[in-house]
């Protein structure tokens, strides 16, 4: 029987607290692993440069969950910014593991599956195939798109004249997308294509109407990126014949992404799932990663 992520988590080897850190462009998350395997509840900060980042969220972190220096065994770090940091914490151990091994085993852990298609939507979007083996999580990086949280604040930006992503969500609130999208009953009868469905969109923004409204566009802007992540998750998912994707990264948060893939998931046959603490999966897998080191 292949152990789960949650079973193999209860046996890292370590007496003492294992911690995970994910360095981003714009934010940078913690989280650890208590000794008997239990998930500290973790956390993230603002901040643009790599080492105040991650200085200031391990101080943050052991400070609010009443950690020592001497409590912690080492850390495993991950993401762009990681590569920053190439000397000791404060002399604990640093390693430095793959981002697409740790979005995979974080997706698989979270979403307590034995495979899956894994999505992190961050500033772009990267595809796992992610499956747990006797030996661990197998994963394998599909592939991605430049699609995702740094499209949407850019597109805003120049738009709308907002640039924070929360800000975008609260004016989605009353757009119409008939004002941005065609949809295929736009351009189509229902018996020229009965297989499909017509609520479907045909073209992002291609009925982009003078009268749209701010509310109009900032909804239009998340439609197109959730469209193309959960259509190419949908493909991604096609060619392993699963129908499981765990959406993990900050834009699960994101009410009208969810909504996105809710409407989708029916018609394409799939299980879109996001899970608690969905925007740490990369981090929880990163420190999940000590299970294949050896001390």
């Amino acid at each position: 029987m292949v152990e789960t992520l949650e079973q193999a988590a209860a046996r890292i080897n370590s007496s003492k607290t294992v911690i995970g850190i994910d360095v981003g462009g714009s934010t940078t998350k913690i989280v650890g692993f208590a000794p008997d395997g239990t998930l500290i509840t973790p956390m993230f900060i603002k901040a643009t440069d790599p080492v105040t980042a991650v200085y200031g969220a391990f101080g943050r972190f052991t400070l609010e969950n009443k950690l020592s220096l001497g409590d912690i065994d080492r850390i495993m770090m991950t993401g762009a910014g990681s590569a920053f940091i190439t000397e000791p914490i404060y002399g604990l151990t640093c390693r430095s593991v793959s981002e697409f091994a740790s979005v995979g085993t974080g997706g698989l852990y979270l979403s307590g599956l034995d495979e899956a298609i894994v999505v992190s939507m961050g500033t772009g979007t990267a595809l796992i195939h992610a499956k747990n083996s006797p030996d661990g999580p197998v994963t394998e990086y599909l592939g991605g798109t430049g699609i995702g949280g740094g499209t949407i604040t850019g597109l805003a930006r120049k738009m709308l004249g907002i640039d924070t992503v929360v800000h975008l969500d609260q004016i989605c609130e009353g757009g119409d997308l008939s004002r941005v999208d065609l949809r295929i009953r736009d351009i189509s009868r229902p018996e020229i294509f009965p297989e499909v469905n017509l609520d479907l969109t045909a073209s992002n923004f291609g009925n982009l109407s003078d009268l749209a409204s701010r509310h109009d566009i900032a909804l239009g802007i998340f439609n197109m990126v959730a469209e193309t992540v959960a259509m190419m998750s949908i493909f991604a998912a096609r060619s392993f014949k699963l129908k499981d994707i765990v959406l993990t990264g900050n834009l699960t948060a994101i009410k009208p992404m969810c909504k996105v893939f809710e409407t989708l998931a029916p018609t394409f046959g799939v299980n879109f799932i996001i899970p608690e603490l969905s925007r740490y999966g990369t981090v929880i897998g990163a420190a999940l990663q000590t299970l294949k080191k050896e001390d």
